[in-house]
């Protein structure tokens, strides 16, 4: 689609406006954001549409999208989806060796386990290798309860935070201002980066390290406009 529009503003309610007309989802649902500083960002993003609109560079009105068209009708069954990312969370399956790959790992993910313990009152089970280890119910059941106690929107900017790390706990802890952005994104690069330090990085590689960067960032700007 190109630009057709001339002039955007934020609207009383925080909507979006094109040339006066309100901005809907494409479930035509009026684009209402929950904060005046995302509607601002989401409104700069229509400002820089030069010709022809890109999604790609507009991640915040994709997420915005999503938040009020997939999430907000059954908030429930969204966070469920991101919850069972707990039954085997990165953070629990570790490497054997080499030594240094096995500090590397336990230096950035203990905290993060060590700070859901202390919050949630849990325990996790820690192993080395991929074969799946349940972990315990209570623990899953407390992981459950605080990712569906987020907003839709908090829900929609965590969705690729989980997904790309392929930690709930991580992402929880971001969200809570446990860690920082750059720790949860370099303990979820983790392994990839040891990889590529061993073995160089392949061509197909970066491109795909860096459209991950791009969706995990637009996700960690999200959580921050939330507040």
């Amino acid at each position: 689609m190109k630009r057709f529009w001339a002039d955007v503003t934020v609207t009383p309610d925080a909507g979006i406006a094109l040339d006066g007309k309100p901005v809907g989802t494409p479930g035509r649902v009026p684009l209402i954001l929950p904060t005046p500083a995302l509607a601002e960002a989401v409104a700069q993003e229509w400002r820089a549409v030069e010709s022809e609109i890109d999604p790609r560079a507009m991640p915040l009105t994709g997420l915005a999208n999503a938040a009020i068209d997939r999430i907000v009708p059954d908030p429930a069954r969204f966070a469920a989806g991101l919850a069972a990312y707990a039954e085997s969370d990165l953070l629990c399956y570790r490497a054997d060796s080499p030594a240094e790959l096995v500090a590397r790992q336990a230096a950035a993910w203990d905290p993060l386990l060590d700070w859901a313990r202390a919050t949630y009152g849990v325990e996790f089970v820690v192993t080395t290798g991929i074969m799946h280890q349940p972990q315990p119910p209570a623990t899953l059941a407390a992981l459950r309860q605080a990712i569906t106690a987020q907003s839709p929107f908090a829900l929609a900017a965590l969705s690729p935070i989980v997904t790309i790390s392929g930690s709930l706990v991580a992402a929880l802890a971001l969200a809570e201002g446990a860690a920082g952005a750059e720790a949860v994104w370099l303990a979820a690069e983790l392994d990839a980066e040891w990889q590529a330090e061993q073995w160089g990085e392949d061509d197909l590689a970066a491109p795909a390290r860096q459209a991950r960067r791009r969706d995990f960032d637009a996700g960690v700007q999200l959580l921050g406009l939330l507040h």
